[in-house]
Protein backbone atom coordinates (compact mmCIF):
# COMPACT_ATOMS: atom_id res chain seq x y z
CA UNK A 1 0.00 0.00 0.00
CA UNK A 2 1.13 3.40 -0.76
CA UNK A 3 2.27 5.10 2.54
CA UNK A 4 0.01 8.26 2.13
CA UNK A 5 -3.19 6.06 1.35
CA UNK A 6 -2.73 5.15 5.30
CA UNK A 7 -4.86 5.97 7.77
CA UNK A 8 -4.40 6.15 11.33
CA UNK A 9 -4.74 9.04 14.53
CA UNK A 10 -2.90 11.86 14.48
CA UNK A 11 -3.04 11.76 18.33
CA UNK A 12 -3.50 9.51 21.41
CA UNK A 13 -3.49 9.58 25.35
CA UNK A 14 -1.47 7.90 27.80
CA UNK A 15 -1.99 8.41 31.47
CA UNK A 16 -0.17 11.83 31.80
CA UNK A 17 0.16 12.94 28.58
CA UNK A 18 -1.37 13.94 24.89
CA UNK A 19 1.01 13.22 21.95
CA UNK A 20 0.19 14.42 18.78
CA UNK A 21 1.67 15.36 15.13
CA UNK A 22 2.97 19.00 14.97
CA UNK A 23 0.81 21.64 13.22
CA UNK A 24 1.11 25.05 11.28
CA UNK A 25 1.25 27.45 14.77
CA UNK A 26 3.15 24.93 16.73
CA UNK A 27 6.42 27.19 16.05
CA UNK A 28 6.05 29.73 19.46
CA UNK A 29 5.78 27.09 21.61
CA UNK A 30 8.53 24.97 19.88
CA UNK A 31 11.03 28.33 19.65
CA UNK A 32 9.85 28.52 23.83
CA UNK A 33 10.86 25.22 24.39
CA UNK A 34 14.48 24.78 22.39
CA UNK A 35 15.37 28.11 23.53
CA UNK A 36 14.93 26.86 26.72
CA UNK A 37 16.87 23.92 26.38
CA UNK A 38 19.40 24.32 23.91
CA UNK A 39 22.38 23.63 26.40
CA UNK A 40 20.68 20.65 27.27
CA UNK A 41 20.21 19.59 23.62
CA UNK A 42 23.92 20.94 22.10
CA UNK A 43 25.55 17.60 22.95
CA UNK A 44 23.62 15.46 21.68
CA UNK A 45 20.82 17.08 18.56
CA UNK A 46 22.44 18.07 15.53
CA UNK A 47 19.51 20.56 14.70
CA UNK A 48 20.35 22.73 18.22
CA UNK A 49 23.29 23.66 16.30
CA UNK A 50 21.16 25.61 13.50
CA UNK A 51 20.16 29.24 14.69
CA UNK A 52 16.87 29.29 16.45
CA UNK A 53 14.17 31.92 15.51
CA UNK A 54 10.62 32.36 15.92
CA UNK A 55 10.02 31.74 12.22
CA UNK A 56 12.71 29.07 11.45
CA UNK A 57 10.83 26.79 14.65
CA UNK A 58 7.40 27.80 12.32
CA UNK A 59 8.96 26.29 9.44
CA UNK A 60 10.03 23.42 11.26
CA UNK A 61 6.68 23.07 12.53
CA UNK A 62 4.83 23.25 8.89
CA UNK A 63 7.41 20.56 7.77
CA UNK A 64 6.89 18.48 10.27
CA UNK A 65 3.13 18.42 9.83
CA UNK A 66 3.48 17.93 5.84
CA UNK A 67 6.05 14.59 6.36
CA UNK A 68 3.22 13.49 8.40
CA UNK A 69 0.59 13.94 6.49
CA UNK A 70 3.12 12.28 3.45
CA UNK A 71 3.76 9.72 5.61
CA UNK A 72 7.40 10.60 5.26
CA UNK A 73 8.71 10.86 8.90
CA UNK A 74 6.00 10.22 11.64
CA UNK A 75 7.06 13.42 14.44
CA UNK A 76 5.31 13.84 17.36
CA UNK A 77 4.80 16.43 19.94
CA UNK A 78 4.56 15.63 23.60
CA UNK A 79 2.20 17.88 25.71
CA UNK A 80 0.98 17.56 29.62
CA UNK A 81 -2.71 16.50 29.47
CA UNK A 82 -3.81 18.19 32.25
CA UNK A 83 -1.67 22.06 31.75
CA UNK A 84 -1.65 21.53 27.92
CA UNK A 85 2.02 22.73 28.44
CA UNK A 86 4.32 21.58 25.91
CA UNK A 87 6.96 18.66 27.21
CA UNK A 88 9.03 17.72 24.08
CA UNK A 89 9.20 16.06 20.87
CA UNK A 90 9.15 12.36 19.85
CA UNK A 91 8.42 10.58 16.59
CA UNK A 92 8.96 7.55 14.51
CA UNK A 93 11.41 7.64 12.16
CA UNK A 94 13.76 6.36 9.60
CA UNK A 95 10.71 3.61 8.90
CA UNK A 96 10.43 0.81 6.63
CA UNK A 97 6.54 0.43 5.76
CA UNK A 98 7.44 -2.96 4.07
CA UNK A 99 8.22 -4.67 7.43
CA UNK A 100 6.76 -2.42 9.20
CA UNK A 101 10.03 -1.30 11.07
CA UNK A 102 10.35 2.33 13.25
CA UNK A 103 12.96 4.02 15.02
CA UNK A 104 12.14 6.15 18.26
CA UNK A 105 13.88 9.50 18.77
CA UNK A 106 12.86 12.03 21.44
CA UNK A 107 13.91 14.97 23.16
CA UNK A 108 12.74 16.81 26.44
CA UNK A 109 12.91 20.39 27.21
CA UNK A 110 14.28 21.37 30.44
CA UNK A 111 12.17 21.95 32.51
CA UNK A 112 10.63 18.98 32.20
CA UNK A 113 13.58 16.23 33.21
CA UNK A 114 13.33 13.67 35.54
CA UNK A 115 10.01 13.69 35.96
CA UNK A 116 9.23 10.66 33.96
CA UNK A 117 7.17 11.89 30.66
CA UNK A 118 9.96 10.49 28.10
CA UNK A 119 9.75 7.13 29.16
CA UNK A 120 5.46 7.44 29.46
CA UNK A 121 5.47 8.88 25.72
CA UNK A 122 8.06 6.28 24.18
CA UNK A 123 5.92 3.52 26.05
CA UNK A 124 2.76 5.20 24.50
CA UNK A 125 4.36 5.91 21.20
CA UNK A 126 5.69 2.16 21.16
CA UNK A 127 2.37 0.93 21.93
CA UNK A 128 0.83 3.06 18.72
CA UNK A 129 3.36 1.84 16.75
CA UNK A 130 2.13 -1.70 17.53
CA UNK A 131 -1.25 -1.35 17.76
CA UNK A 132 -1.89 1.18 14.33
CA UNK A 133 0.97 0.64 12.59
CA UNK A 134 1.34 -2.76 13.04
CA UNK A 135 4.96 -2.55 13.79
CA UNK A 136 7.03 -5.73 13.34
CA UNK A 137 10.05 -4.08 15.02
CA UNK A 138 10.89 -0.75 16.96
CA UNK A 139 14.56 0.21 17.66
CA UNK A 140 16.18 3.04 19.67
CA UNK A 141 19.51 4.24 18.43
CA UNK A 142 21.27 6.44 21.29
CA UNK A 143 24.77 7.76 21.55
CA UNK A 144 26.51 5.75 24.11
CA UNK A 145 27.63 8.60 26.02
CA UNK A 146 24.21 9.62 26.55
CA UNK A 147 23.50 7.81 29.48
CA UNK A 148 19.85 9.33 30.40
CA UNK A 149 19.11 8.69 27.20
CA UNK A 150 19.84 5.16 26.75
CA UNK A 151 17.98 4.25 30.24
CA UNK A 152 14.46 4.79 28.91
CA UNK A 153 14.41 2.04 26.55
CA UNK A 154 16.30 -0.19 29.38
CA UNK A 155 13.43 0.51 31.96
CA UNK A 156 11.09 -0.09 29.22
CA UNK A 157 12.64 -3.28 28.20
CA UNK A 158 13.79 -3.06 25.54
CA UNK A 159 16.71 -5.48 24.35
CA UNK A 160 20.15 -4.04 23.84
CA UNK A 161 21.01 -5.59 20.17
CA UNK A 162 24.84 -4.36 20.62
CA UNK A 163 26.68 -1.02 20.72
CA UNK A 164 28.34 -0.09 17.11
CA UNK A 165 31.45 1.02 17.74
CA UNK A 166 32.66 4.22 15.71
CA UNK A 167 29.41 3.80 13.57
CA UNK A 168 28.87 7.92 13.50
CA UNK A 169 29.56 10.99 14.24
CA UNK A 170 28.51 13.06 17.06
CA UNK A 171 27.40 16.93 16.87
CA UNK A 172 31.03 18.12 16.80
CA UNK A 173 32.09 15.54 14.19
CA UNK A 174 34.05 13.34 16.39
CA UNK A 175 33.32 9.71 16.20
CA UNK A 176 30.89 7.87 18.53
CA UNK A 177 29.28 4.65 19.38
CA UNK A 178 25.95 3.51 19.33
CA UNK A 179 23.82 1.69 21.44
CA UNK A 180 21.24 0.30 19.29
CA UNK A 181 17.87 -1.00 21.44
CA UNK A 182 15.23 -3.00 19.73
CA UNK A 183 11.55 -4.91 20.93
CA UNK A 184 9.88 -6.88 18.06
CA UNK A 185 6.36 -7.36 17.56
CA UNK A 186 6.32 -10.87 19.45
CA UNK A 187 7.87 -9.13 23.18
CA UNK A 188 5.78 -6.73 22.93
CA UNK A 189 2.62 -9.36 22.66
CA UNK A 190 3.62 -11.00 25.65
CA UNK A 191 4.47 -8.50 27.97
CA UNK A 192 1.11 -6.87 27.05
CA UNK A 193 -0.40 -10.57 27.70
CA UNK A 194 1.50 -10.24 30.97
CA UNK A 195 0.10 -7.05 32.28
CA UNK A 196 -3.46 -7.90 31.82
Amino acid sequence: MNPILRDFPDHFETERLLIRSPRPGDGQMLFAAVTESIEHLKPWMPWAHQPITLEAEEGTARRMHADFLKREDLPLFIFNRKSGAFIGGSGLHRFDWAVPRFEIGYWVRTREIGKGYITEAVAGIANFAFEQLFAERIEIRVDNRNESSWRIPERLKFTLEGIHRRDARGVQGELRDTRVYAMIRDEWLERKRDQD
